[in-house]
């Protein structure tokens, strides 16, 4: 199984854009990527109307569209946890998940300072490292605070 790692943080706090950062740096080293987003409220991956909504909406329990080279699969679960849902990850060398604060896996935190007050995790032993926003400059801390980064410090923790 390959190893997790979670990227979390409040709304807002970018998450996002520290993971679109990341997945190039860790891509050029060769390394095969899987990302599992965390939809607390729920979410509608499909159109309306589409002819795979249409099955799912008809009682289908999996719906897959397949097209060359790619494929978009909606299922459904009985359990939303990171080790049910890695059975569809075994093909990669990561799994980087974005959110899953609760679960017992390795966590960088991103805190964007002057819209929180303060960071989630503080007190977890499963984080291992804070990407602290202030304005549009993100910083790397490991525990510790760095100088601005690119994401490189962070990546040779891979």
């Amino acid at each position: 199984m390959p190893p997790v790692i979670s990227v979390i943080g409040k709304s807002d706090s970018g998450k996002t854009t520290v993971i679109e950062k990341l997945i190039p740096v860790l891509k050029k080293r060769g390394y095969r990527i899987g990302i599992i987003k965390h939809a607390s409220h729920g979410f509608e991956a499909d159109q309306r109307g589409k002819d795979s909504w249409r099955h799912k909406q008809a009682g289908a329990d999996t719906v897959m569209v397949a097209s060359p080279g790619r494929i978009g699969m909606i299922k459904d679960i009985a359990c939303e946890s990171i080790d049910c849902l890695m059975e569809y990850f075994q093909d990669m060398d990561l799994v980087i998940t974005e959110g899953f604060k609760k679960e017992n896996k390795p966590k960088i935190e991103v805190f964007r300072s002057g819209i929180h007050n303060e960071p989630l995790c503080l007190n977890d032993n499963n984080l291992i490292a804070f990407v602290i926003k202030f304005f549009s400059s993100m910083v790397y801390a490991e525990r510790r605070l760095y100088s601005e980064i690119k994401c490189n410090p962070i990546v040779a923790w891979f």
